[in-house]
């Protein structure tokens, strides 16, 4: 169709029907849950709460607000809208703001159409350049949304301030017939927001007392953080109003779904992928540190933890191992425990600490959360660490703590070679036999990992002590040093 019609009489003969943008969603919605099809690929974790909303509110026509804490895929649902519109739309060619040949709002349009009729000529415009995306900052003016008038084309024309014809339009009449996305709403000025009332509603604008009826057609998003995310701003109230539905987003709620967005989303180097190996557990306990983080009384909970933390984290982490292996002059390696201390930049530069983070410090928190993770984790694959424990049991760690009381401790650097690192915790017999015992079906690869994660669990239970010094870590018997003095 798009190859073969050029002119307005073209399109009619072609039985071409149009149609609102609102419509057009709402009609490839349908198609797509009659067919079972997903049509917000690559989201995970919504399938049952708030893609159901977002469906709900595409078949009513509302336009839409996204409300929920950073890093919850809010830009991202509405950029897989597009995949709901048609693929290709008419517009009269050359009309600035895409005018729909059978209805046009333009004075433009009006007067091409009315001076060539059916020889009127049409291009086609893309779905995917039916996305207009504005991140509402301080600094946005009326101008910036709606238009002003310019005085360059004022003197270019020879035409009086009065005359329509030297209004330059802003982004959303340049938008019609166009999914139109404000991001952060609350940050968007009251008064730029009032803006907005006609627009919504009666589909009006007015620029510099020029009252231009103008039937704009958009599907207006908006995604926005809670209003008491900070003393920013809000949304007002008359706004909302006519705002259709507010839908409410949400972190992962399982590890699961977790380390399917970070997979999803860490980019990385096929040599990454290729050359490094990352334990099941390794992943696990990277997607528990965002969940600890989102809990810690460290950290502003109003704030958020974004998903994004996990992303870089993951990234990070691969990066640590990476430069290790190449300092050792291997060509594999497999992640470690010790390696989780490169992700602390990736933590620290996405947490916002209330009064007693920022007294911990936020490299220290980092830990924390690493060392809370750890806790966390270590009860789901090995017995439960009492915090009283009977005098004359005999636990399940006893051996490998008895192992500690009797040598003098333990010490792996972070760039040792994996066959040193690897010959150092084999000292440990009593680590093989615990894994044995409770995780057998531990897979080879991972068992070295599996083993320092039992010290680092104990150490966090304080069984052992663990001590961090410039180039590695120091596993010990908690009283073995002060027994030994006397």
């Amino acid at each position: 169709m798009t190859n073969n019609i050029k002119t307005f009489g073209e399109l009619k003969a072609s039985g071409y029907v149009s149609q609102g943008i609102k419509d057009e969603l709402r009609k490839n919605l349908r198609k797509k849950i009659a067919k079972g099809q997903n049509v917000f690929e690559g989201v995970w974790g919504f399938e049952n709460t708030v893609i159901p909303e977002l469906e709900r509110a595409i078949l009513s026509r509302h336009n839409i607000n996204l409300l929920g804490l950073r890093g919850q895929a809010k830009t991202r649902l509405a950029r897989l809208m597009v995949n709901l519109l048609d693929e290709w739309i008419p517009v009269v060619e050359g009309s600035e703001i895409n005018d729909d040949p059978f209805n046009p709002i333009s004075r433009y349009a009006k007067e091409l159409l009315a001076e060539k009729g059916d020889d009127t000529p049409i291009s086609w415009l893309h779905r995917d350049e039916r996305f207009y995306e504005k991140l509402a900052t301080p600094d946005v003016t009326v101008a910036d949304l709606i238009g002003d008038i310019d005085p360059i084309k004022a003197a270019n024309l020879k035409l009086s301030y009065a005359d329509d014809r030297v209004i330059h339009f802003g982004m959303i009449p340049r938008a019609n017939r166009c999914i139109f996305v404000i991001n952060e709403l609350p940050d968007l000025q009251a008064r730029i927001q009032v803006a907005l009332f006609n627009i919504l509603q009666e589909g009006d604008i007015q620029i510099r007392g020029f009252k231009v009826r103008m039937n704009l057609d958009l599907q207006f998003v908006f995604t926005a953080n809670p209003e008491d995310y900070t003393n920013r701003g809000s949304i007002v109230t008359p706004l909302k109003d006519r705002i259709g539905s507010q839908i409410l987003t949400h972190y992962p709620e399982t590890i699961k779904i977790a380390r399917t967005i970070t997979e999803q989303e860490a980019r990385l180097d096929g040599r990454q992928s290729e050359e490094i190996h990352v334990p099941s557990l390794a992943k696990d306990l990277l997607e528990q540190i965002g969940f600890e983080a989102r809990d810690s009384e460290f950290i502003d909970y109003k704030s958020g933890v974004s998903a994004r933390m996990s992303i870089t984290a993951f990234e990070n982490l691969l990066s640590t191992a990476e430069r290790r292996a190449l300092k050792a002059g291997q060509e594999k390696t497999t992640v470690r425990l010790s390696d989780f201390m490169g992700i602390i930049p990736a933590i620290t530069g996405k947490v916002e600490l209330v009064y007693e983070g920022e007294q911990e410090g936020a490299a220290a928190v980092a830990e924390i959360l690493l060392g809370s993770a750890v806790k966390t984790l270590f009860g789901e694959y090995f017995p439960k660490i009492e915090k009283l424990e009977k005098n004359k049991e005999q636990g399940p760690f006893q051996e490998i703590v008895d192992w500690f009381f009797n040598e003098s401790g333990l010490e792996l650097t972070d760039d040792a070679t994996d066959r040193v690192y690897q010959k150092e915790l084999d000292k440990i017999i009593p680590l093989k036999q615990l894994i044995q015992k409770y995780q057998p079906d531990t897979p080879k690869e991972d068992l070295f990992f599996m083993k320092e994660f039992i010290l680092w669990g104990l150490s966090e239970y304080k069984k052992l002590s663990k001590d961090r010094f410039s180039e590695g870590y120091q596993f010990k018997d908690p009283f073995g040093s002060y027994i030994s003095k006397l």
